[in-house]
């Protein structure tokens, strides 16, 4: 079940909202203040917030600041003025979207849908940006797991981070001392034999199964690069 968390002190308002709340198929929950708001929010743990700015005890601003606290969930201000500086005040603390009354219930779940799909794929991006497909390469740095095809590589950490540093960036030539950089740091007391080594067997790992789509190329004299072939 999804919760919607109304904080607004007018029964009147919170009554509509959440009648169109059920019709978005969310379960209302009803704050008359802002203390009240922060309590439900901690006890339902709401999928999307919509906030009067103007309430009794703690206004919106502040219950905003708390729930960012602990939470990315969508939060939508509602507030009776529409001055700039209080829209720019309102998105700066964290919310995701400002309504200025008097508003069409109908534009206010328009709104909470469009959030709501801004963060899920926001939360696609997320777990893309650990994700890395290319041909039958496939490595997973949250998992630090690296697949060719369906077969699941046995790699070091450090050779799945090298893996992906280069195949991140296709055909793009790392110097020996690039790779000493991103790979070992700064303060790495090594050489680039080092790297040379660490690729080698890195390939030799590589190599016992087929991946014609692509490879580590050694730069004679510069460094190493991971390159995609060319399909004829």
């Amino acid at each position: 079940m999804q919760y919607m968390l109304i904080a607004d002190d007018n029964p009147d308002i919170t009554d509509v909202l959440a009648a169109y709340a059920r019709k978005e198929e969310f379960e209302p929950v009803i704050a008359s203040d802002g203390e009240e708001a922060v309590r439900l929010f901690h006890k339902y743990s709401p999928d999307v917030v919509l906030l009067d700015v103007m309430m009794p005890k703690e206004d919106g601003y502040e219950v905003c600041r708390k729930i960012r606290a602990k939470s990315d969930v969508p939060v939508i201000l509602i507030t009776a003025r529409g001055e700039d500086f209080e829209k720019i005040m309102g998105l700066d603390i964290g919310a995701d979207d400002y309504i200025v009354k008097p508003f069409s219930p109908s534009e206010v779940m328009a709104r909470v849908r469009a959030v709501m799909r801004r963060m899920v794929r926001k939360e696609k991006e997320k777990s893309s940006e650990n994700m890395l497909t290319i041909d039958n390469l496939t490595i997973n740095l949250d998992e630090y797991t690296l697949h060719i095809g369906t077969t699941k590589m046995q790699m070091t950490k450090k050779e799945i981070e090298t893996m992906w540093t280069l195949a991140s960036n296709p055909n793009k030539v790392f110097t020996r001392d690039n790779l000493l950089d991103s790979l070992w740091g700064f303060d790495y007391f090594g050489d680039s034999r080092t790297v040379d080594s660490h690729i080698k067997r890195l390939r030799a790992k590589l190599d016992t199964v087929t991946h014609p789509g692509w490879s580590i190329k050694t730069i004679w004299g510069v460094g190493y690069k991971f390159e995609i072939e060319e399909k004829s």
